[in-house]
């Protein structure tokens, strides 16, 4: 489960792990003036824009991604403020008892009523490559025991890769995989499928070498039903 040794995962300097700035960061201050730059050409080119998105949230996606900044999920899915719903934790892990991806979830689905759940790892993610350290990580260990507990689900695919590389970017499509698992066993994501037919979970890639999202074109009705052998949550007998 070795690989070569990762950057510090948190940098002190302001950069993004793993990686150099693109540029300046501005300061403080120019951040406010950057935003009034911003509010000022929306309203120049539709004076009605903060007024619609204000009034209303009926996003279609509910987007579950890394907290890596250089992954922003309006920009790359090239959609609106307002288009998508939004969570974001360190590797994009959806963890049981983690009452934060549990409420974003719920909340999705039976108040937002979202129609697709995406989840969306990186390659490259600095959390992912952590967990592939034998190294003790502090208060990250609880949390990334979750891409471990990926790594030993799959260890005789990983080790028979020989290449760290390659093990490290199947690692990462892995985890994405197991993370929609884990919202297929979701009681809101069941019941609500039973009930109006979505919505559905779909796993994603993106690569920031190419700036393009891989979908990992996961059987959605093939994983529901094997969840539903043992996580069945509907009061059905069968999903489907």
């Amino acid at each position: 489960m070795s690989s070569p040794d990762i950057p510090t995962l948190f940098p002190v300097d302001g950069g993004e792990p793993g990686g150099a700035c693109s540029g300046a960061v501005p300061s403080y201050a120019q951040i406010f003036e950057n935003n009034r730059r911003w509010a000022a050409e929306k309203t120049q080119g539709d004076p009605h824009y903060f007024e619609r998105l204000s009034a209303e949230h009926t996003p279609e996606y509910l987007y579950i991604g890394c907290s890596d900044s250089r992954v922003p999920a309006n920009e790359i899915m090239g959609v609106e403020p307002g288009d998508v719903f939004v969570h974001r934790n360190v590797a994009n892990l959806v963890n049981n008892v983690d009452l934060n991806v549990m409420s974003v979830i719920n909340y999705a689905v039976r108040h937002l009523s979202v129609k697709r759940i995406i989840v969306c790892g990186h390659y490259g993610c600095q959390g992912v490559k952590a967990a592939m350290q034998p190294r003790d990580l502090g208060i990250l260990n609880p949390w990334l025991r979750n891409v471990r507990d990926v790594y030993r689900l799959h260890k005789k695919e990983l080790d028979a890769l020989t290449d760290p590389e390659a093990r490290y970017a199947r690692l990462v499509e892995l985890n994405v995989t197991e993370q929609c698992i884990s919202i297929i066993k979701t009681a809101a994501v069941q019941r609500s499928y039973v009930d109006k037919g979505f919505p559905t979970v779909h796993g994603w890639v993106f690569d920031m070498r190419t700036g393009l999202l891989e979908d990992l074109e996961l059987d959605f009705p093939k994983l529901l039903r094997d969840v539903q052998e043992v996580y069945n949550l509907t009061d059905k007998d069968s999903i489907f």
